[in-house]
C-alpha cells in the first residue's frame, strides 16, 4: 500500500471508531436517564411502567403515614394525586403540603420510591414540580 493508502485508511478507521465511540455513549446516558412526570402525567399513562422516572408534587394534607420504616403518602400537583410508598428514612425537611421529588418506579398502581428528595427552604420549590403545578393550573 502506498502513503496516501495508508493515510485514507487511518482516517476511514478514526472516523468509523469516533462514530462508534458516541453511539456507544448516547446509547448509555440514554439508559441511565430518569425522566420527571407529574402526578397527572402518570395518571394519563405517560410514564414509563417498570422503569425508573421521578415524580413530583405537593405533599396532601393528612396522608402520609408510617409504620415503622415504612412511609406513605399522596402527592398531588393540584390536578390528579398519586400514592407513593417508601421504605427507608426520609429527609429531615419532609412534611405535608411541602414539595418533594421521588424516584422509583410503578408497581400494581403505586408509586414505589428508592429515594426521595424534599424542597430545601420555605421559597424554593423543585423548577420539574413549579411548572407541573402552574401547568395543571391551566
Amino acid at each position: 500500500m502506498t502513503k496516501r493508502q495508508n493515510r485514507m485508511a487511518l482516517v476511514l478507521l478514526l472516523v468509523v471508531g469516533t462514530i462508534l465511540a458516541i453511539t456507544l455513549l448516547l446509547q448509555a446516558l440514554g439508559s441511565n436517564a430518569n425522566y420527571f412526570y407529574s402526578p397527572t402525567a402518570v395518571a394519563q399513562g405517560k410514564a414509563p411502567v417498570g422503569k425508573n422516572f421521578r415524580l413530583g408534587g405537593l405533599v396532601i394534607n393528612g396522608s402520609f403515614k408510617r409504620k415503622d420504616l415504612k412511609s406513605t403518602f399522596d402527592v398531588t400537583d393540584n390536578k390528579n394525586k398519586f400514592s407513593i410508598e417508601y421504605t427507608g428514612i426520609l429527609p429531615d425537611l419532609f412534611r405535608e403540603g411541602q414539595g418533594v421529588i421521588t424516584t422509583g418506579s410503578l408497581v400494581n398502581g403505586v408509586f414505589v420510591a428508592t429515594e426521595v428528595l424534599a424542597k430545601h427552604d420555605e421559597n424554593y420549590m423543585p423548577p420539574e414540580v413549579a411548572d407541573a403545578l402552574k401547568k395543571a393550573k391551566e
